[in-house]
């Protein structure tokens, strides 16, 4: 029996026990699961048998309003790096489903979801997210935080994956912020966890600003922790609690940064025993970066994301990364700098993961 077909016998039974009405809904419910799984683990099947997954759709695209601040078009660009520099080949890439509203509500509220889903939204809420309601929108983000979910059953079937997007670590649950409407990161913790496919996650949250969204979701939740370094003196204005948040000081360079990182990462690993690690590797703590602060440079980005993924790698543990933040109106620079994360992951993937058939 797998490990989500046990979560599912749970939910359905009592002391051990099926009544005759939930032993036609448990076996509904397998159904659907086995279905799932077989999809998935033949989605596998036909990936490059020695390629790091690598989880993008052409949906994580919508249209904007023309000079929104919101650098939409750099998902399509990450991908196109990656191509023309052969960093990976299309054999590799897997495709993501739409997440649906009842994996979306295990943060979500019911309230929330139904009306984002749906166009219900308020002006003033829209505001608060940065982006006017659309259909387009919705899909958009529904692809996305299914594909954050998808790098980590990808990750934890073959060790290690990586999406092309993702990183909405401003969504609360019963509204967006800050670009986020769905936090995709919670969501893939949540569902994993509720099936049973782990029993500990960390989420790891370089991008420059905090993941108070993701603090907050998990503030009393065990099974999660959550480890952010930010600019001190960036957005959000009002911080939340994470599990551990280590605040830097504006403009601060390579190895000042990478001390901290160092300082905490491998002591986090040995006392929490993760049995899965998502990390948002958002680059707008680069020197160049817009929304920024940090003095962060190509090499920086380079050797932090290296880090986190070797570090992980070397425990024995799942990791599945997804790109964050990261602003500029050279699309094709910031494009290529998402990149960095994609090209840190090829060694350890090389190294640890070899043997992969």
């Amino acid at each position: 029996m797998s490990s989500t077909i046990q979560s599912v016998f749970r939910q359905f039974s009592r002391n051990g026990k099926l009544s005759q009405q939930n032993l036609s809904r448990f076996i509904r419910r397998c159904s659907t699961v086995n279905s799932e799984e077989n999809s998935f683990k033949t989605m596998i099947k036909r990936l490059e048998s020695k390629g790091l997954p690598i989880v993008h759709h052409h949906g994580y695209v919508c249209d904007l309003p023309v000079n929104h601040q919101f650098p939409m078009k750099k998902f399509h660009g990450v991908m196109h790096h990656l191509k023309v520099d052969n960093v990976i080949s299309m054999r590799q890439v897997l495709e993501p489903e739409r997440i649906n509203i009842k994996n979306a509500q295990t943060v979500h509220t019911v309230e929330y979801t139904e009306k984002f889903f749906t166009g219900h939204t308020s002006r003033e809420e829209q505001k608060v997210t940065g982006f006017d309601w659309s259909e387009g929108l919705v899909s958009r983000v529904r692809y996305e935080t299914g594909g954050t979910l998808l790098a980590a059953r990808a990750a934890l079937e073959r060790g290690m994956a990586c999406s092309t997007g993702g990183g909405t670590h401003h969504a609360f649950p019963s509204h967006g912020s800050g670009y986020c409407l769905l936090n995709d990161l919670a969501i893939t913790a949540a569902v994993l966890l509720k099936e049973g496919a782990v029993q500990k996650v960390l989420i790891v949250d370089l991008d420059v600003h905090q993941g108070d969204g993701t603090a907050y979701i998990f503030r009393n939740d065990e099974r999660v922790f959550t480890f952010s370094m930010h600019c001190e003196k960036n957005f959000p204005t009002r911080k939340q609690k994470s599990d551990l948040d280590v605040p830097l000081e504006d403009r601060m360079q390579d190895r000042e940064y990478l001390d901290h990182l160092q300082t905490h990462l491998p002591k986090i690993l040995n006392d929490f025993h993760p049995d899965l690690v998502l990390y948002d590797a958002g680059v707008d703590p680069h020197v160049d970066d817009e929304l920024g602060r940090l003095s962060l440079t190509d090499k920086g980005l380079f050797d932090r994301d290296y880090y986190v993924i070797d570090t992980v790698v070397s425990k024995g543990c799942p990791i599945a990364t997804v790109i964050g933040g990261g602003y500029s109106r050279d699309l094709k620079i910031l494009s290529a700098r998402h990149t960095i994360v994609h090209r840190a992951a090829t060694k350890p993937w090389k190294v640890s993961f070899k043997g992969w058939t």
